[in-house]
């Protein structure tokens, strides 16, 4: 096909493809540049840049005036030459403002006056000046300064004596400084100071990781502003006036404020949170890029201080967060290995790309999900590091039970109401337990509980009515429970039981956790992990912490394509369905699989299906499984199941140094517990097997076909629409000629569960491909084929 230059004006040819200028981002072809200029970033940049240019050509920048010239006064004058729409001040001195117009008229006649003057000062009025439009990069996920933060450390580290020195050192090279915790300290005392003036009687409350003992250097700063007795203020004060008229109020303060002109509360928390975020543009020195950010789960104000370098967040109904703030302190405070296992995961999440969402959003995991997740193995320790929430609700004496929005948040306000732990491990080996945790947990199958230390099945979430019974049960004051939003990892946060901690991530970032844990584990292992090296090479944590490079040597399955157990993709039906299976859920799970997978071939892609092959396997093809049993085990080259997870100690399977067991008991005729007997004893394994002859290569040039056939209507992403990806390949098969040769090839299916992630595999390997185009084929079933079946799925023509 015809390739044609990129029409986007952002979008520039390069010695190797393309790049985009706005986003920068490099493209490698012109089917990448495509989706890209119709991406979600470059739109959004493209409007943001439309937005600025618009409001420069409607600008006058001002200057010579005073501090005492309020943002009033300048509306008030500038309104004689056509509508204001914002005035922004110079704050911290005063000298200068930008007056916005809602016409670009109205700049002229601004410009052609000879003299301005106002308050007896000569105002200075200019067009405002042009400037380019640049993305700037956030430093602090900058992945050079990742480098170069790890450049400095990995000397020092490689010549300390032991491991458990190298995470202290860690913890005292990367924790807040006295200095930073002051002025963090300071920023939160002007602003109590400013927003007390607006909200008479309000808290600003710091939480989050400036505060429970967490938190690496240059970490944002969570704010709570609590208004609750700024109700109570407003609500006397309207008394006070019904009784007394209008003047002063009991308190003797003047009600000449801005809560005259909102009411907290009938107010939504989205009018509250602009009223906010205009007193931290007009009001606070040093502060700036300040948005309201209302889509998040709970809404927020951003922020950033320039003086301090500093990204801030304010929420207005966050006490969850403080509680889970004052949590976190108790545990660290209760056992001392806590802060520097938590340090090197963090750490090493960064390093190894898990963690570090931009933002705040995306599909890695953040520092509170990967702290939970070092306390629920702790909790699983043999004996146990840390005590569930449970146990620690009835260490609490009466005098300290709490309960915020319905959920019991109880636990001892001091460390030493908690006991101290009977596991005497070392950082060394609890740091290589916890790779070993999680390099082998079945994430698919289980919801984290802290609050009980166990891992639930996730099989009891998937009923709607279930989930509720067992809200009901955990909160019986909240009539209207939510269920957790349930995704490729479910961790219960210890309170609010309705949130699911890590539901923000996908199955992508699902697997690359897993598979540094296997990494990790390996290496762990070693003797390069816990002894120093005598030769000065790298060791311990340095060679652990080293970001991912050209030494990596993981490297996906040939072939093999994954769809994995995701329960927060299937319809209530299915779950609901699912739910009634029990333990047999995965069973009739990939049943379903493998009917959206032969409505997909068969339906949408227009393949050619054997009917004779698509049945028991033969003694012949039985082969074939067997090669798709090793390429599974070596994805995971031990099994546990969640209960012998539970019920196991994690170091007495990766205690660091020590080898792995040839066999798990003296008979090596029994299988060990949770794991399934191989394919031979079990006879004819019912799993379908499908020879498909594809004569057109309906792979290529499918967002061009999908545009042409929607036109003007909403585009969709690829593979949200059965009949529409259906229509694409059979206007490519109409249009194109059939192959010379058709390529066929084979299907088989295998289910991956029990003991390891549940998850459809399907090995495809060619019978006939003269022309070689095969491997592109594959390519493009590998990320096309699992979101068809997730749509079959949700459409429910998956039934078996």
């Amino acid at each position: 096909m015809a390739s044609t230059a990129p029409s986007d004006s952002d979008i520039q040819t390069t010695s190797r493809g393309f790049c985009c200028t706005l986003c920068h981002v490099n493209l490698p072809n012109l089917p990448s540049v495509d989706q890209h200029v119709k991406g979600r970033k470059h739109r959004t940049l493209s409007t943001v840049r439309s937005t600025r240019k618009s409001h420069e050509e409607r600008s006058v920048f001002v200057s010579g005036i005073k501090p005492e010239v309020s943002q009033t006064d300048l509306t008030e004058y500038f309104q004689q030459f056509g509508a204001v729409t914002d005035v922004i001040v110079d704050k911290d001195r005063g000298l200068y403002a930008i007056v916005q117009f809602g016409e670009s008229e109205s700049i002229q006649a601004a410009l052609s006056c000879a003299e301005h003057r106002l308050k007896g000062l000569r105002l200075r009025v200019k067009p405002r000046e042009k400037k380019e439009f640049k993305l700037i990069p956030k430093k602090k996920n900058d992945p050079q300064n990742l480098q170069r933060i790890f450049d400095r450390l990995k000397p020092e580290l490689c010549q300390l004596p032991s491991v458990d020195s190298q995470m202290k050192f860690i913890v005292e090279r990367l924790q807040l400084g006295e200095n930073e915790k002051k002025a963090r300290g300071l920023v939160v005392q002007l602003l109590q100071e400013v927003f007390v003036e607006f909200f008479p009687d309000s808290q600003i409350l710091l939480f989050g990781s400036s505060v429970n003992t967490f938190g690496f250097h240059a970490c944002d700063l969570d704010l709570f502003l609590d208004l609750e007795n700024t109700k109570t203020f407003q609500a006397k004060a309207k008394t006070s006036t019904e009784q007394a008229g209008e003047g002063m109020s009991d308190d003797g303060r003047s009600e000449d404020s801005i809560l005259s002109d909102i009411d907290l509360s009938t107010a939504s928390p989205a009018e509250v949170l602009e009223l906010v975020a205009t007193i931290l543009r007009r009001c606070v020195p040093s502060v700036h890029k300040v948005h309201v950010v209302s889509s998040a789960r709970l809404p927020v104000v951003k922020f950033h201080h320039r003086e301090l370098n500093l990204q801030g967040d304010i929420t207005l109904n966050n006490r969850l967060g403080v509680r889970n703030t004052r949590f976190l302190q108790l545990l660290s405070g209760a056992e001392e290995r806590l802060r520097p296992l938590v340090f090197a995961i963090r750490y090493w999440a960064r390093q190894k790309h898990l963690a570090g969402n931009p933002s705040g959003a995306g599909p890695l995991l953040n520092n509170y999900a990967l702290t939970l997740l070092m306390v629920f193995f702790l909790q699983n320790s043999q004996p146990a590091v840390l005590p569930t929430v449970d146990q620690l609700r009835d260490m609490a004496c009466e005098e300290e039970e709490c309960v915020i929005e319905g959920w019991n948040c109880t636990f001892p306000s001091q460390p030493i109401a908690v006991p101290p732990s009977k596991n005497t491990q070392d950082l060394c080996s609890l740091l290589a337990g916890f790779f070993s945790f999680y390099a082998h947990f079945d994430f698919a199958s289980s919801v984290i509980s802290l609050r009980e230390g166990r891992a639930l099945p996730v099989a009891s979430f998937l009923s709607q009515d279930k989930d509720d019974e067992r809200m009901q049960e955990e909160q019986p004051s909240k009539s209207d429970p939510h269920r957790p939003k349930l995704g490729p990892l479910n961790l219960l946060d210890p309170f609010e039981l309705s949130h699911n901690v890590a539901g923000n991530l996908n199955e992508r970032s699902l697997r690359n956790l897993q598979k540094e844990c296997q990494e990790a584990e390996k290496y762990c292992r070693s003797l390069r992990y816990q002894r120093k090296s005598t030769k000065g090479k790298s060791w311990g944590l340095a060679r652990l912490f080293a970001p991912p490079g050209d030494v990596q040597q993981a490297k996906p399955e040939q072939l093999v394509i994954s769809i994995p157990f995701s329960s927060a993709s299937l319809p209530e039906v299915l779950r609901t369905e699912l739910h009634s299976a029990g333990d047999a859920f995965r069973q009739l799970w990939f049943q379903k699989v493998c009917s959206a997978v032969e409505i997909v071939l068969r339906t949408v892609l227009k393949c050619h299906l054997d009917a004779s092959a698509a049945a028991v396997l033969s003694e012949d093809s039985a082969v074939g499984v067997e090669e798709m049993e090793t390429t599974a085990s070596s994805l995971n080259d031990s099994t546990q199941s969640v209960e012998s997870l539970s019920e196991s100690s994690p170091q007495c399977a990766a205690a660091a140094g020590a080898k792995r067991p040839l066999s798990s008991g003296s008979d090596s005729s029994v299988s060990p517990r949770g794991k399934k007997p191989r394919l031979a004893g079990r006879g004819k394994p019912e799993f379908p097997l499908w020879t498909c002859v594809q004569k057109h290569m309906v792979w290529l040039g499918r967002r061009k076909v999908r545009r042409e056939l929607m036109k003007d209507t909403d585009c969709r992403p690829e593979g949200s629409c059965m009949e529409l990806e259906s229509q694409v390949s059979a206007s490519i098969a109409e249009k194109e000629p059939e192959l010379k040769e058709p390529l066929e090839f084979k299907v088989c299916p295998q289910m991956v569960g029990g003991a390891e992630n549940t998850r459809a595999l399907l090995k495809l390997r060619p019978s006939s491909d003269e022309a070689g185009i095969f491997q592109d084929f594959f390519h493009f079933l590998e990320a096309f084929l699992p979101k068809m079946v997730e749509t079959v799925l949700e459409k429910g023509a998956g039934s078996a």
